[in-house]
């Protein structure tokens, strides 16, 4: 994989090198990380489950709890043993692993909150057809060009890794191998490649928030026509849907969606939506969604009265 280098490791600096500090990082995301794949977990398995929870909506749910797992994975467990580690070394190789890692299930976790929306979207805007138009076999095809579209993404930001040459120090000052702190690395001029990422995930990550706020607008504009029970019950489903939009786009968008400039607090955004975001999204669908919660009741009851 190695290609116009002669750095063979880089050396991750974390959030902090305070030793004190550095053992509050370990138990801080360790919890966090383990609530992310417990929760997920949690979900997953209520939706493979239940009978109730059958709906494209929570079709599509199943595979944001998936994504969210592995994508908080791509990062959370290095920066966990790095933070108790003497020397946090990564391999050219591991690291452009991590690129691919970290784009493929990001990318995916946007695709799939698109889907969620679109899947409101015809649900109360177009509920007569709802079942034609998101069938199973429709959002079976819809996950699959989803997966699609993510790998061709994450693909193109290996493509411009490679491109990198390495040829001085290899210190990354992150906690992640991500193609921002390594263009500070490289030994040569950058500005098309970072032009090529803004236009990239910039534009995925710009783009992809708006048509999802528009969309949650004409949804919520379209409420104005239905029942107050139906409108406090869609209501609550869209509200969950944009706060995960929110946490989670307004983070990526200050990272991808600007000129090739660093600030202290960029190590801090990126951990909000690498490893924060995943935390929050299952407490999010679980503590304002009485369908997960009440599916979540019957089935470890049914498995605890098996047992």
């Amino acid at each position: 994989m190695q290609q116009n280098s002669s750095v063979t490791e880089f050396i991750l600096l974390g959030l902090t090198q305070d030793p004190l500090k550095q053992k509050m990082v370990f138990i801080i995301f360790l919890i966090f990380y383990m609530g992310t794949v417990v929760g997920n977990a949690l979900i997953i398995v209520t939706i493979k489950f239940s009978r109730t929870l059958g709906s494209p909506m929570y079709f599509f749910l199943f595979y944001l709890s998936f994504a969210d797992s592995c994508f908080s994975t791509s990062t959370a467990p290095r920066l966990i043993v790095d933070a108790i580690s003497k020397k946090s070394i990564i391999s050219y190789n591991e690291c452009i692993t991590q690129v691919f890692a970290l784009h493929l299930f990001g990318c995916m976790e946007i695709f799939v909150l698109i889907l969620m929306a679109v899947d409101r979207y015809v649900a109360i805007c177009k509920p007569l057809r709802y079942p034609v138009i998101m069938s199973r076999q429709v959002c079976v095809i819809l996950i699959v060009l989803a997966w699609i579209g993510s790998f061709i993404h994450s693909t193109a930001q290996i493509v411009l890794a490679l491109r990198l040459p390495f040829c001085g120090p290899n210190l990354i000052d992150h906690y992640c191998c991500d193609l921002q702190p390594l263009l500070k690395l490289a030994c040569m001029d950058t500005y098309m490649i970072n032009l090529l990422l803004v236009s990239n995930s910039g534009a995925i990550c710009s783009s992809s928030f708006v048509i999802l706020m528009i969309s949650y607008f004409v949804i919520l504009h379209s409420l104005r026509n239905h029942s107050a029970e139906g409108r406090k019950k869609a209501l609550s489903t869209c509200t969950s849907h944009i706060i995960v939009v929110i946490l989670f786009f307004g983070p990526c968008i200050f990272i991808y969606a600007r000129p090739p400039t660093t600030f202290p607090m960029d190590k801090m955004v990126a951990v909000f939506y690498t490893i924060g975001t995943p935390f929050l999204n299952p407490l999010i669908y679980t503590l304002r969604n009485a369908e997960v919660k009440n599916a979540m009741k019957k089935l470890w009851h049914v498995k605890i009265m098996t047992e």
